[in-house]
């Protein structure tokens, strides 16, 4: 809607439903992604990884290989160039597994051990599978599980605060009305976004040129110039299309052999992962151990509050999976306690996956608030209320604002939860049990600090310049509406750039941070930009530009807890002779701050819920103890929700504008997910009378727990 005041058009883009400004490119083909733009006397490399777990090369047996057709090198830890791996990236150390090819060792199966390079990528990929690589294997130990020796708590940079603890939790416990203490756990798990990680580099005019898939040139530029030691402004990345990435596309192994070939070769050289080799070489979720305890009073309030976290990391690299992290925000106790404890292993190094530690601790946490609420004779939501913290139960720091309350409430209207009868196992149609089940959301809402530029042509159109990554989320849609409402004209007017290191430093797209980070830029440099307009004065032909840094401005914050919230509800059906759980609705409202486009907002919420169905019921990578590799490396094995699956999901949100975001916005990228797990587990519960503490819920779990509490009933003495 566009309304016309004296001197000032505003055009209420943002909170106004926009389709994609990229749509048609994308339906129609004209969207080019990393590995489909064409270069002159392209060549292609395929990465040949160890088929050993842990050990050392004794040999790479290349000469053959080299006489192969069309093969141009075949680069190894005997040959490749040198890189250097000590230093610390935007986002901390970099995996080793980045520094490929410089030494023998071999830490876990699927580590990069050559590259091949040839005229074509069928050629590059018949003389890689032809290439013998000879090991000297050792023993490994691939083994994830409760009380493994090898457990330790870990320290930074990993982590920052491993553990936190107030109060006398064992007092506290003696003294509780009722106590939940139960063990919960969640398999590996992985990204599989539909866009494999695909990168091409070249050197122009004396610059690295990557054309790379990722979720952040300005990192991803950054951490080659490191690694290769280049001055950082003869290093260019740029990645205008991407899909998908949801923690994964940062810098891997296969961007490094891109540069090591083309640096030897002298001509643009592509790297393109295969499914499988996405398994072992960009990261994944790590499974958890988590035990949850809780105490609670007679009126269902917390008086003890214990969660406990053992993650896996590898030998080369540490990674952790802060899963006790979203306790520390959720909900207060008297005596409240976290932790974290990490194995290393010889496997890949995990690394962050939408909503890391949020995902597979709401659903501990979530179940066992649950199973805390059915001890009390308590509704869910009634308990959760009772429970919400004044400030942050570990930092004591004031909340921004917390909308959870107003979650609940809609949710609960909404999913027409009045009138639930709270007792398991009632509601049946024909061999299907019916239950319903609810989980609170949570997820940080912060903002990296950002640069942008907005130009304004004589035409009377405007271009934005931000080095924002659109990985699927609409991000250059969001741009426009926000720049179109500060500018106070027509988003038809705007034009964004993007995906490019050139246009500056940016926040990347993760931690739900992209939006905020890159609007509050826009936005900076967008009223400057608006103000000197106003002034009068003609355009001249190279425009006028205005930049924004937005460092000091986040910098100024004062220190609070900051979060998006949500409610997620549940409707599950449970085939009690085949064991099948159907989920048949799932509704999610969210407090997340303004909501720019809708459209996209309701996908990505959308999107991240059907994850949480996919990880409640299907997701599970399965690691092979003898050869210390994966079984189900591929979308044949490793399952995930199909469109049978997923019936009716909604998703939809309160007002929630966030009044110290220039904007009103939190971000929304990941708190989809959240909760949605344990939703659906406490649904199930609700309609088989079973808890489900081990994900995914597979048939044949649900008829083992099933006839497991078919012989406790039986054993248990009449009238007991």
């Amino acid at each position: 809607m566009t309304t016309t005041t004296e001197n000032t058009t505003v055009t209420g883009a943002v909170g106004s439903a926009r389709t994609r400004v990229e749509g048609r490119d994308k339906v129609t083909g004209a969207a080019r992604y990393a590995g489909e733009i064409p270069f002159a006397e392209l060549a292609h490399g395929w990465l040949v990884l160890s088929t050993v777990a842990r050990g050392r090369i004794r040999s790479v047996e290349d000469a053959p290989v080299r006489e192969m057709p069309g093969v141009l090198a075949v680069l190894h830890h005997e040959n490749a160039p040198r890189v250097d791996t000590a230093y610390m990236g935007m986002l901390g150390p970099p995996n080793p597994v980045v520094g490929i090819f410089q030494h023998d060792r071999v830490p876990f199966m699927g580590w990069p051990v050559a590259l091949v390079v040839a005229e074509t990528s069928e050629e590059a990929r018949a003389a890689a599978e032809a290439l013998v690589v000879r090991y000297d294997e050792e023993p490994h130990d691939v083994g994830f599980f409760a009380g493994h020796a090898g457990a330790y708590t870990p320290g930074e940079p990993a982590m920052e605060q491993a553990d936190t603890e107030k109060g006398d939790l064992e007092a506290r416990l003696r003294e509780a009305a009722h106590v939940v203490d139960e063990e919960y756990s969640t398999p590996e798990e992985h990204h599989n976004s539909m866009e494999p990680h695909a990168a091409t580099a070249r050197w122009e005019d004396g610059r690295l040129d990557v054309l790379d898939s990722n979720q952040g040139t300005s990192w991803v530029a950054s951490e080659l110039a490191s690694l290769f030691s280049l001055d950082p402004s003869s290093v260019r990345v740029r990645s205008e299309h991407v899909g998908g990435g949801f923690g994964s596309k940062g810098l891997s192994p296969h961007q490094v052999a891109a540069v090591m070939a083309t640096t030897l070769l002298h001509r643009p050289v592509r790297v393109v992962l295969t499914r499988r080799q996405m398994f072992s070489l960009v990261g994944f979720r790590s499974p958890t151990l988590q035990r949850v305890t809780l105490g609670a009073d007679t009126g269902g309030r917390l008086r003890a509050f214990d969660h406990q976290s053992l993650s896996l990391t590898s030998t080369v690299h540490e990674f952790v999976e802060p899963s006790a992290n979203v306790g520390r925000t959720m909900y207060d106790a008297d005596a409240h306690r976290t932790g974290h404890r990490l194995v290393r292993l010889d496997v890949p190094t995990p690394t962050w996956m939408r909503a890391p530690g949020e995902t597979p601790g709401s659903f501990a946490l979530e179940s066992a608030v649950d199973e805390l609420a059915e001890k009390c004779g308590l509704d869910p939501i009634e308990l959760r209320a009772r429970n919400q913290p004044e400030a942050g139960p570990v930092s004591g720091l004031p909340f921004s604002r917390r909308n959870q309350l107003a979650c609940f409430e809609e949710g609960a209207r909404r999913f027409g939860w009045a009138g639930r009868d709270p007792r398991p196992g009632l509601r049946r149609e024909g061999r299907w049990l019916l239950g319903t089940g609810m989980a609170a959301a949570s997820f940080p809402a912060g903002a990296g600090a950002s640069t942008a530029a907005v130009t304004a042509h004589p035409d009377g159109g405007f271009t934005v310049g931000i080095n924002a990554a659109d990985i699927g989320t609409g991000a250059r849609t969001a741009m426009v509406s926000v720049a179109a409402d500060a500018l106070r004209v027509t988003p038809d007017r705007i034009r964004v750039r993007l995906g490019d290191s050139d246009l500056g430093p940016a926040w990347i797209a993760g931690g739900s941070m992209g939006t905020r980070s890159w609007a509050w830029a826009v936005r900076l440099a967008a009223d400057e930009l608006r103000e000197l307009l106003a002034l009068g004065g003609s355009v001249p032909p190279e425009g006028i530009t205005t930049r924004s840094d937005t460092s000091e401005a986040i910098g100024a914050l004062a220190q609070k807890e900051r979060h998006a919230y949500g409610a997620q509800f549940a409707e599950a059906a449970v085939d009690v002779t085949t064991g099948e759980v159907r989920v048949r609705r799932l509704l999610g409202i969210f407090a997340a701050g303004t909501i720019v486009n809708p459209l996209t907002a309701r996908s990505q919420l959308v999107g991240g819920m059907t994850w949480g169905l996919s990880m409640a019921l299907h997701e599970e990578a399965v690691r092979d103890a003898a050869s210390g590799g994966y079984v189900n490396a591929d979308l044949a094995g490793y399952h995930v929700a199909a469109h049978a699956d997923v019936q009716h999901i909604e998703a939809d949100w309160v007002d929630d504008h966030d009044p110290e975001d220039p904007v009103g916005i939190k971000g929304i990228g990941e708190i989809g997910i959240v909760g949605v797990a344990a939703a659906i587990a406490n649904a199930v519960w609700h309609a088989t009378g079973v808890r489900h503490r081990r994900l995914p819920i597979r048939p044949d779990r649900v008829l083992a727990a099933a006839e497991e509490a078919r012989q406790r009933a039986a054993e248990e003495p009449r009238g007991a």
